[in-house]
């Protein structure tokens, strides 16, 4: 008994807090399970979170394993917590720059007012994010396994196991949506004609004129939009696109993003993924992200009349 309470205080050691091991589990189980690669189902990966749980506490109460083989095993869960650090469990949202890559290189020449004079450079920066949410997204997609034919024999391979449906708020959204394209090239399109109708007191409402939607019922959904600021266009957006089917899944990709918009897309439905170029924390009155980059649409296209 003494051997079994010391052993529960170690494992309480480890794995304090809990959503430390919550991630570790992640990482042990996210390219093996098909239900939590695949559909992101959280209750039944709090299932296996829990089955996980008590066979880890198994392992440090049995007298099979040594003291040795137990600090082992802890420093190989340290490992694994370690390569899993940046698994956001409870709200799913990806930070793309939070550890440095060539996107955070990309979004500071988005944000650089003196390079936004290059709209085609603007264009291709905003394309590229969108490739790398494109590759990012594509892991966490059902896959199927098949055999090609090579010159010198057959290969095994695995294959999208369904395309997903790629839909953008115009006309903002068209560079990061050539970017999820270029990647997803044989994926279904949608676009969604959003915009801000301002009002003189300074207000706006979210208009939507026009939707041209495919077939979304259980697909896959990625939806794209540079600038994630009050989050009001992309609710209402999924609102109207949900009126046309209900998605298996739905990723949003967004250059910048703030934690408002973040908190209130998220508050409304917690299964969305969201994948952000940067993040950035304020928000003005009128609605702009600051320090953000300005009107990513007029950078992209040129400046619009507000009829």
């Amino acid at each position: 008994m003494p051997r079994v309470k010391t052993s529960a205080l170690m494992l309480t050691y480890i794995f304090k807090p809990a959503p430390y091991f919550k991630a570790l589990f992640l990482s042990l189980v996210v390219n093996t399970s098909a239900t939590v690669k695949t559909q992101h189902n959280r209750v039944k990966l709090q299932l296996m979170y829990s089955e996980c749980t008590i066979g880890i506490i198994r392992i440090f109460t049995t007298r099979t394993y040594s003291f040795t083989e137990k600090l082992r095993l802890k420093i190989s869960c340290f490992k694994s917590l370690k390569e899993s650090k940046n698994i956001n469990v409870k709200k799913m949202v990806i930070n793309l720059s939070e550890q440095h890559s060539l996107i955070s290189n990309w979004v500071s020449e988005l944000r650089n007012i003196e390079v936004q004079n290059d709209r085609m450079r603007f264009r291709r920066n905003l394309e590229r994010i969108g490739e790398v949410a494109a590759y990012e997204i594509s892991k966490l997609l059902p896959s199927v396994e098949t055999t090609v034919a090579t010159p010198l024999g057959t290969a095994t391979a695995k294959l999208l196991a369904a395309q997903p449906v790629l839909a953008t708020i115009l006309r903002a959204g068209l560079p990061l949506h050539q970017g999820l394209l270029n990647y997803f090239d044989k994926a279904d399109n949608a676009f969604i004609s959003a915009y801000r109708k301002h009002k003189k007191d300074g207000s706006f409402d979210i208009n939507i004129d026009y939707i041209s939607c495919p077939e979304i019922e259980d697909r896959v959904l990625i939806l794209s939009d540079p600038m994630l600021a009050t989050g009001a266009s992309l609710v209402k957006t999924i609102q109207y696109l949900k009126q046309e089917g209900k998605p298996g899944q739905i990723h949003v990709v967004a250059a910048i993003a703030c934690t408002e918009g973040i908190s209130y897309v998220t508050s409304l439905d917690d299964s969305i993924t969201i994948w952000c170029g940067d993040i950035d924390d304020e928000l003005t009155a009128k609605g702009y992200i600051v320090p953000g980059l300005g009107d990513a649409g007029d950078l992209a296209f040129g400046e619009k009349i507000q009829m």
